[in-house]
């Protein structure tokens, strides 16, 4: 649809009027488009186990801009869970208790997810892959 058709324009001064004499108003103005496109993304909801010395997903794929909640359970000793890159960090991950881990990425690419409490032996093998898409 071009700029220029008339039922943008009417949709256009539709919604500011609507904000200017009643916010709400100017948010069902916009008729055809609904209020879903406005509304924020769901959160993506990713379960996950860990345990000495391997998350059960070694991969985790997300979207840029869409939340994320990773709940995690230990299925052995107390385990870290951090993604550096994004500021995300679980205190502590208890066994057989599940730990939320809620995140946006707000960047595409791959980063790096891991143990950051010391498990065992091979703790600094803990870690995995979290892939952002666009």
């Amino acid at each position: 649809m071009s700029d220029r058709n008339p039922n943008n324009l009417a949709r256009r001064r539709a919604l500011l009027q609507g904000l200017r004499f009643g916010g709400a108003a100017g948010v069902l103005a916009l008729g055809g488009i609904g209020l879903k496109a406005l509304a924020a993304p769901e959160e993506v909801r990713i379960k996950m186990t860990v345990k000495r010395f391997e998350f059960s997903q070694k991969e985790l794929r997300v979207k840029k801009g869409v939340p994320v909640v990773v709940e995690i359970v230990s299925e052995d000793v107390p385990h870290g869970f951090a993604i550096p890159a994004f500021k995300a960090r679980a205190e502590v991950v208890m066994p057989g208790k599940p730990t939320e881990v809620r995140f946006t990425p707000d960047q595409v690419g791959e980063f790096q997810y891991l143990c950051d409490i010391f498990c065992g032996s091979k703790h600094e093998e803990l870690e995995g892959l979290l892939i952002v898409t666009a």
